[in-house]
């Protein structure tokens, strides 16, 4: 993901017949998911959300500045999990001690005592919390961002410590075979 982009929402499975879906919105509050500007998918396909009930969005496609509605079901279920970005630009800047999720992508992991880890790959965020994944030499080492296993972000400092459960990392060797 560019880092000029910061993912705002996720469109889900259709709602009814006539192309509405359900919509995830990482906005305080949900419907601001739409006050940010433009929003796009990975691809830069860019999207109109228009807000119809309690998380239930019509969906239409901007292309050359004119709205294509999404009109039927089948439509809509295209576009499920298609991740929406805006502009970071168009974002609020972090409070003190604050920080988006994907301004950890690239920082590097140490453990409690300042030795290398690796470095943060991705934040996966499946619905039961995010987790970071690690690049390092022995592959690759997803652990869950909670405070118990990183209980550190420098984000200024480009660091953070991870400490993860010690049945996450099982050396080849422990495996029975």
């Amino acid at each position: 993901m560019p880092g000029d982009r910061i993912l705002l929402g996720v469109i889900g499975r259709p709602h009814g017949v006539r192309g509405l879906a359900r919509v995830t919105s990482y906005a305080d509050p949900p419907e601001a998911l739409t006050a940010y500007g433009p929003l796009s998918d990975e691809a830069g396909r860019r999207f109109a959300l228009r807000w119809q009930g309690d998380g239930i969005v019509a969906l239409a496609e901007v292309v050359d500045g004119t709205e294509r509605k999404v009109g039927d079901r089948d439509a809509a279920a295209r576009l499920t999990n298609t991740r929406l970005f805006v502009a970071r630009g168009s974002l609020p800047p972090p409070e003190e001690d604050e920080y988006y999720l994907a301004d950890l992508v690239g920082l590097t992991a140490v453990d409690a005592n300042g030795g290398p880890v690796g470095r943060v790959a991705s934040v996966h965020d499946y619905g039961a919390g995010a987790s970071l994944e690690i690049e390092r030499e022995a592959g690759p080492l997803v652990v869950p961002f909670t405070r118990a296993a990183v209980p550190e972000v420098d984000v200024a400092g480009g660091t953070v410590v991870v400490a993860p459960p010690a049945e996450i990392d099982v050396p080849p060797e422990d495996f029975a075979p």
